[in-house]
Parts: structure tokens; C-alpha cells; sequence
């Protein structure tokens, strides 16, 4: 999978190149690329934001530099998403799905967000990851990026590292317990120190449901 990021503010992805997503990249399973919008305004000061037409607070970014940085990197078959309070709730289900695509370019809008103009062009996916405001779509598309290469082929290394998580089974996970088995008094429950793994997936089964019911009682019903 390649990921094409077009912003103003290409240092806020380095942490993208440590840990998991790191050894990704650096094994060609995923390729991550910034794209910097500044580099394209034909502005002589780089500058890439204006005033709103129909007046209001802050600015809007310019359609120029945004049509121009896109058009760089589009081919056919790419998909491009624009990161946006506006768009739709990204979920497990969708998750998945654009773990499956080959090339996804990321919008990242900032102030006010994108000339419309852009969405007209394009027709990006609005793609939202809560019901609340940022600065700008930076952490919004590294929480996509990081959720969407946890699926890429050979990325965790497991496919079982996946199958039992949070949201994957309709269910919350269960808890999870390490050395020591007892911690300041406090001990591993019997049941997966007994060996016996059809008890230890009934009580994890039975640990899901419980824990989906009292923090997301909407999942449960």
C-alpha cells in the first residue's frame, strides 16, 4: 500500500516512522509520502490561505496549490480522502475496507479547511474520527494512517494479532494479564494459568460481552 499525505505541515507525521509503522516501511509493506502543499503555491511567499468570500472568522486554504499537489500524485485508481468533522465516522468496518486499496491520498485540510471547489474536483471521501473540532487534519489522518496499516498484509506480523481486538468481533476485548501472576496482591484470574484453553476462550467470551455491555451498552444490543 502506498499513502500519498498532502499538508502544510509535513514535520507533525514523524512519528510515523517509529515502532510498528516504521518496521512496515522499512520492510516495503506500506510507503508513506509526504507531500508538501507549500511547494506547489504559485504565490512568491508560498502562501496557500485567504480570506473567506461572504466574510466570517479565519481562513480558507486556496484551491491552487491543493488541485496542483493532488494532481501530482493521483493515478488512476487512487483514492483520495479529505479529513473532515463534515465526513462520515470512521469505524472498524471502514477501516478494513481501505486496508484493501493499493493507494490512498490523504488531504489534510487546516484553519477553516479546503476551498470547496476542491471537493467538487475531486470528490474525496469525507472521512471524520469524532464528533469534535481539531486544528487541523495532521493527527486526524495519522490515527487513519495507524489504523489502516494494522490490516496491510504481514504489517503485525499475525493475522491473530487482529481477529480478537476491540471492535473486530462486535465485541470489546477482554482483559489481558502478564508476569507476574501476582502484583501487590493482586492475582492473574486462575482460569488462564489452568491450561485449559476452551475454559480460558469461554471466559474471555464471557469478559467481552461484560465489558461491551458496561462501557458500550450500544454495541451490545
Amino acid at each position: 500500500m502506498k499513502i500519498d499525505i498532502l499538508t502544510l505541515f509535513p514535520e507533525m507525521f514523524d512519528s510515523l516512522n517509529a515502532s510498528i509503522l516504521g518496521r512496515a516501511q522499512d520492510k516495503k509493506l506500506i510507503t508513506i509520502n509526504m507531500v508538501n502543499i507549500r511547494d506547489f503555491s504559485k504565490d512568491k511567499h508560498k502562501k496557500c490561505d485567504d480570506y473567506p468570500f461572504g466574510g466570517g472568522a479565519g481562513m480558507v486554504m486556496t484551491p491552487q496549490p491543493l488541485y496542483d499537489s493532488v494532481k501530482s500524485v493521483k493515478k488512476r485508481g487512487s483514492h483520495i480522502i479529505y479529513m473532515s468533522p463534515k465526513g462520515k465516522t470512521l469505524n472498524q468496518q471502514k477501516v478494513e475496507e481501505l486496508s484493501k486499496l493499493k493507494h490512498i491520498i490523504i488531504i489534510c485540510g487546516h484553519y477553516e479547511g479546503i476551498d470547496e471547489r476542491i471537493i467538487e474536483i475531486f470528490k474525496p471521501e469525507q472521512i471524520s474520527i469524532g464528533d469534535y473540532v481539531l486544528t487541523g487534519g495532521e493527527l486526524p489522518a495519522q490515527v487513519l494512517i495507524d489504523s489502516v496499516s494494522r490490516y496491510v498484509d504481514g504489517v503485525l506480523g499475525s493475522e491473530e494479532s487482529n481477529k480478537d481486538e476491540s471492535f473486530a468481533c462486535g465485541l470489546l476485548e477482554y482483559p489481558h494479564y502478564t508476569r507476574p501472576a501476582d502484583f501487590m496482591g493482586l492475582k492473574v484470574p486462575q482460569v488462564l494459568v489452568g491450561g485449559n484453553h476452551a475454559e480460558i476462550n469461554k471466559w474471555r467470551k464471557q469478559q467481552s460481552l461484560e465489558i461491551t455491555k458496561k462501557n458500550r451498552p450500544d454495541m451490545a444490543d
